[in-house]
Order: structure tokens, then sequence, then C-alpha cells
């Protein structure tokens, strides 16, 4: 991959980096994570500082999508905070109770800030796992579509 998107060259490229991939790791299915993770060898070692611990957070809405916000409901989500041998920290946040997805996110957090391991394990997982998101998304958008209903409206003509 030319791009380079893990190894940014300023500062915004570098927090659209890490938001793309903490995105992409924290929205990815638990067990593709943990595959990831089998198939290291040998795995990083690491230490979690914090967590992981489930909470709720407040969803916020907008109505219409730019109207006056409101709020929405609570959401269950676990975070974790790993840290490499090397001292890297990283941090994740994820939807739903599950502490192992968190850890791992989190520790892929901290491995995808070495930009030698940005280049080597980063960039091809990150690919696939959004290959695997849009996939998920299309296949809901086609489980939709079955239950689409069309309307129409015809004019009646003036007597």
């Amino acid at each position: 991959m030319g791009d380079s998107r893990l190894s940014p060259v300023t500062p915004a490229d570098a927090v659209a980096a890490r938001r793309r991939w903490m995105s992409l790791l924290a929205l990815a299915p638990g067990e593709a994570l943990q595959a990831r993770w089998d198939a290291l060898d040998p795995p990083p070692r690491h230490r979690r500082l914090r967590g992981p611990e489930v909470g709720l957070v407040m969803v916020r809405g907008r109505a219409g999508g730019t109207g006056a916000r409101f709020n929405l409901g609570e959401m269950t989500v676990t975070r974790c905070t790993a840290q490499l041998e090397d001292g890297t920290l990283g941090h994740a946040w994820v939807g739903g109770r599950d502490p192992r997805h968190a850890e791992l996110a989190a520790v892929f957090d901290a491995l995808f800030q070495d930009p030698d391991r940005a280049a080597t394990l980063g960039e091809p997982m990150l690919d696939e796992l959004e290959r695997q998101r849009q996939d998920r998304r299309r296949a809901a958008a086609a489980r939709a579509a079955t239950s689409r209903v069309e309307f129409f409206t015809m004019v009646r003509g003036e007597d």
C-alpha cells in the first residue's frame, strides 16, 4: 500500500491515522482481533494499566442530523489501557461487554504506534478489517432491502 496511512508525516495525519485504526479495531468482531493475535509469533508482552472495565456512556443524537442535540439513551462500553514492554500506551473503547476485545484493541493500538510494526502488521490487518466491515454493511443493507416497501401516489385528474 503506497499511501502509508499508518506512517503519517504531519500531526493532523497522525490523528487521522490513529482515529481510523481505533475505529476499525473497535468495530471489528472480537474474534477477528483474536485470530490476528493468535497469528503473532511471539505475541508482544504487555500489561493492563486500566481495565478492561465495563461501563455506560450516554449516546446523543441530533434532530434531523443537524438540529438540536438530545439524549438518545445509554450504551454499554468496555474500555482498556495497555502498555507494551517499551512503554507505549494503547487505549480502546469498544461497544458491548467484551473485555478480551477491549484488551486486544488496546494492545493493537499500542503496536500500530510503532512505524515498523504499522507497516508490516497494521496496514494489511486494517485493510482486511475495513473489507470485512464493508462486507457486513452490504449484507445488512441487503437484508433490509428484502423488506423495503415502495409507495407511490396516483394523481387523480380533475373532472
